[in-house]
């Protein structure tokens, strides 16, 4: 990636005119610094590009090595009738560079698989979307070992995902100051780092700088949930069971070398199995995973809905803007849409044991090199974890 001059001009300042106002010069001076990669390019990729793109970043690399087929026209903007049989991310690229000629757009038509684990290091941040659990994993790997921040994100018609992976993030808020004493130690996972303070129309305004640690996604997918969450019948009823269906289908790809479930009979039982197991490890009431439930997602699995990949799409951008400008509380750390009941909640999930603890590294998974990319072979589960619920934001 071409390195550039962090000084912004006066053309970009003026053309970046209402969001510098919301964040300020320094924040997207690195914006414009910044190279993202991201991962399959279908109707959730198109909206994150589209607003990373528009919003400056430096440069973007798109990644997929799938042709564009006449079902991708339903939810994929950025391709045409036109474009079908060619390479989705080549076909796709022209219409991204259109969004804002200052950013560069490469076009990778090759496959993840025969990128080796180095390959991450390039990149100021990874977005991996439309993957199955064990490449996702692999990624993962290969950006921790190379200090990237990473996202994984899915769209499943009305149900999607995003997880991040951002190891240890600092990041800057401003707030009034207030008469009580912040805490050291705001959560299990957040510090505060150091507190300034100015006078800014006859109110003083703390700069509070906070650090916020994260686990690879193979650890957050094995978390209970907290006490917080469970020990009520109130609070377990609204937990939503997409997150033990999700569960349940990582699960049911590792078992089944990355293929989504059928309605068959086999695959039906199986992924019934694996979902009110998981439920159960969550410490969840069975009565909230009904067959409707289970049937309307698998129902979904492997299609695109445009408003939900465009709510999921803009989520993922922002929180990615967030931390690019080391601005505002980042996703900590896996956020659910389930647009048939218009919630997205946000469950922050982590090991019950601090990353600095053997236990706790040896519960990550190794990354060789190289990673095993080829074949990418399934993963098994970390240890047993515990987390911490955040509330949610409503779908409109």
């Amino acid at each position: 990636m071409d390195s550039q001059d962090q000084s912004i001009s006066p053309d970009e300042i003026a053309l970046y005119d209402r969001q510098i106002r919301l964040w300020g010069v320094k924040a997207q001076e690195k914006l414009r610094s910044a190279n993202i990669l991201i991962i399959t390019f279908k109707a959730l990729a198109n909206e994150v590009a589209k607003n990373l793109v528009l919003a400056g970043i430096g440069s973007l690399t798109i990644i997929d090595d799938g042709i564009v087929t006449e079902e991708d026209l339903g939810a994929q903007f950025l391709v045409n009738q036109d474009c079908i049989g060619q390479n989705r991310a080549q076909a796709a690229a022209p219409a991204v560079r259109a969004y804002n000629k200052r950013v560069k757009v490469y076009a990778d038509a090759s496959g993840i698989s025969s990128k080796p684990p180095e390959f991450f290091g390039q990149f100021d941040l990874t977005i991996a979307t439309e993957l199955d659990f064990a490449m996702y994993n692999v990624i993962n790997s290969a950006c921790r070992v190379a200090g990237r921040p990473f996202y994984a994100a899915g769209l499943h018609g009305f149900y999607g995902f995003v997880f991040s992976d951002l190891i240890e993030h600092d990041f800057v808020i401003t707030r009034e100051k207030s008469n009580v004493p912040s805490p050291i130690n705001e959560t299990s996972t957040r510090t505060i780092l150091n507190i300034t303070s100015k006078k800014e129309n006859d109110k003083m305004i703390e700069m509070v700088t906070k650090r916020e640690k994260y686990h690879p996604l193979l650890l957050a997918n094995t978390s209970p949930l907290p006490d917080e969450l469970t020990r009520l019948p109130r609070r377990r009823k609204q937990v939503t069971p997409l997150l033990s269906c999700l569960r349940a289908l990582w699960e049911f790809q590792k078992i089944n070398h990355g293929r989504l479930p059928t309605f068959s009979h086999q695959d039906l039982e199986s992924f019934t199995k694996l979902a009110r197991d998981a439920h159960q490890e969550l410490k969840l009431d069975i009565s909230t995973l009904d067959s409707a439930f289970l049937r309307t997602f698998l129902s979904n699995l492997g299609s695109e809905l445009s408003p939900v990949a465009g709510f999921l799409g803009g989520a993922l951008a922002q929180d990615v803007m967030n931390v690019l400008s080391a601005r505002e509380q980042p996703l900590q750390n896996l956020l659910l849409v389930d647009g048939e009941r218009s919630v997205a909640p946000i469950y922050s999930l982590h090991p019950f044991y601090s990353m600095d603890t053997p236990n706790a590294m040896a519960a990550v998974p190794p990354a060789p090199n190289p990673i095993p990319l080829n074949g990418h072979p399934g993963i098994e589960n970390g240890q047993p974890s515990i987390g911490n619920g955040q509330p949610g934001v409503g779908l409109s």
